[in-house]
Formats: C-alpha cells, structure tokens, sequence
C-alpha cells in the first residue's frame, strides 16, 4: 500500500525548465481603426476630407489602447495617410501597428521577447508550454524556438508532463 511519502512528482523534480509565453501578454484594450470609411466611394482617399477627419476626431478616446491601423477597401492609400493617422493617435494610444490585430499581438510578444533575459536558458531543456488562456500567435513560437536555439539545450513544446521534441543541441555543439 503506498503512502503520500511514496509518491514522487518527477515533473516538479525534472530540469526541465518552463518558459509560458501567456506570462508575456501585455493587458489592455486592442482597437483596429480601418480608414475604408474615409474613403470617398471606398476607392478614393481625398485629403482635404482625410485632414478634417483627422482634424475633427477626438484621439483622447484612444488612451493607453494597443491600436492596429488598416484599410480593408482594396484601394490604393498613400503612406503619408497612415503617418498622418499615426502622428494623431502617437499622444495617446500605448501601442501602434500598421496591420491586422494579429500583426497588433504579435509585435507586442515580440517586443516582450526581446526583453526577456535569454541567459536563464543556457543549457537548460526547455518546454515552451502549449496551453494557455489568451491566444499566443503562431509567429510568437517561431521567434521563441530562434531565440532559445543558441542557448537551450533543448526544446519541447506542450506541458512537462507531455511534451513534443522540437530542437535537442547535437553533443557537438555544446
């Protein structure tokens, strides 16, 4: 008959260390602004209309909001129309991207990525963790396995106690 001292969580004694990119999510509120409406029969970007739209909104309403920028009208827009948009929201908004909100979520984990201290995973075996509650772009995981390469020893993908093998350093390189 086993006792709770003969049961060994071999998860929680592994090396394995777990890097949960959700611990990399920034909170706040994500807008998409299309401009398609400011379009003159969604095919033509007049600026004078454009400047007075620009002129007339009220950007405070954009306030600490991650914001990505568009057009979903298939319409030629001059660059100069999302700098003009860009320079309106840049007072207010924490973050802004040209793209879809998915290009939104992933230059903010990139930027998260990018401050993350990478020594911590020298020689370490990685499991990159596969659930999580907000959704982690497919991108996100790609630049995390090429970030990890040079430093992990190797890297899995999933939860410790069930994992895929992704990259395992050959004897040679390390």
């Amino acid at each position: 008959m086993e006792t709770e001292k003969d049961i060994v969580n071999r998860v929680a004694n592994s090396p394995l260390v777990t890097f949960d990119l959700e611990e990399l999510y920034q909170p706040g509120e994500r807008v998409l602004i299309d401009i398609r409406d400011q379009l003159f029969q969604e095919l033509i970007l007049r600026e004078k209309d454009f400047r007075n739209f620009i002129r007339t909104t009220d950007w405070s309403a954009y306030k600490n909001k991650l914001v990505a920028i568009t057009c979903s009208a298939d319409a030629i827009i001059p660059h100069w129309a999302y700098m003009l948009l860009t320079s309106a929201l840049q007072p207010y908004a924490q973050a802004i991207v040209f793209g879809s909100l998915q290009d939104l979520e992933t230059k903010i984990f990139f930027e998260a990525l990018s401050k993350v201290d990478w020594n911590k995973f020298v020689n370490a075996k990685v499991v990159v963790k596969g659930c999580s509650k907000v959704e982690v772009p497919a991108a996100v995981y790609v630049e995390a396995t090429r970030l990890l390469m040079p430093c992990a020893s190797s890297i899995m993908f999933g939860e410790p106690c069930s994992t895929v093998p992704v990259f395992k350093k050959s004897r040679a390189a390390s």
